[in-house]
């Protein structure tokens, strides 16, 4: 019998729980903290992917995550047009703005690793058509390193690039 009655619950509470133990790993003990970090980078790099894209993505995050995910989300106004990294940065901050001071840049590291860690490169985003005009690596000039990286002792095989913030949603 599972804890709340439905299996589908207890998965998902679960599998959040794991990312947001990961994402604790980076961002210290406060899982309250973890849970809006991972929301804000979520919502920020939502807002500026096209609906296909953004639809690809939310079908490879757990339910519950997929639901903070969709919070407040309105189709009508996306993609939002900002495509530099200090406009990204900056947004996540005005997300986190109720919250301990966190360092936005580290936040995207973070939420970026974890869904490099748990994202199917091979599952939906993959196979999503690319935004006409957008080039890998083009974040305009801000020499800005990838965001997922290997980690000693944890399985990297692919990463969120940059790119994501471009507009398009590469997996490596």
């Amino acid at each position: 019998m599972s804890a709340s009655g439905v299996a589908v619950f207890d998965k998902t509470l679960q599998t959040t729980n794991i990312w947001l133990d990961d994402l604790m790993a980076d961002q210290g003990p406060d899982r309250q903290l973890a849970w809006h970090v991972l929301g804000a980078v979520l919502h920020t790099l939502r807002d500026r992917l096209p609906i296909d894209l953004a639809a690809h993505l939310s079908a490879q995050l757990p339910l519950l995550v997929r639901g903070a995910y969709y919070d407040r989300y309105d189709p009508s106004k996306q993609p939002v047009r900002s495509r530099s990294l200090d406009e990204f940065l900056e947004q996540v901050n005005h997300e986190l703005s109720s919250t301990h001071p966190v360092d936005a840049k580290e936040a995207v590291r973070s939420v970026f690793r974890v869904l490099s860690h748990y994202i199917d490169p091979g599952r939906g985003a993959e196979s999503a058509p690319r935004t006409a005009g957008r080039s890998p690596g083009a974040l305009a000039g801000s020499g800005y390193p990838p965001l997922g990286h290997q980690e000693s002792g944890r399985s990297r095989n692919h990463i969120v690039s940059e790119t994501t913030l471009t507009g398009t949603f590469d997996v490596h």
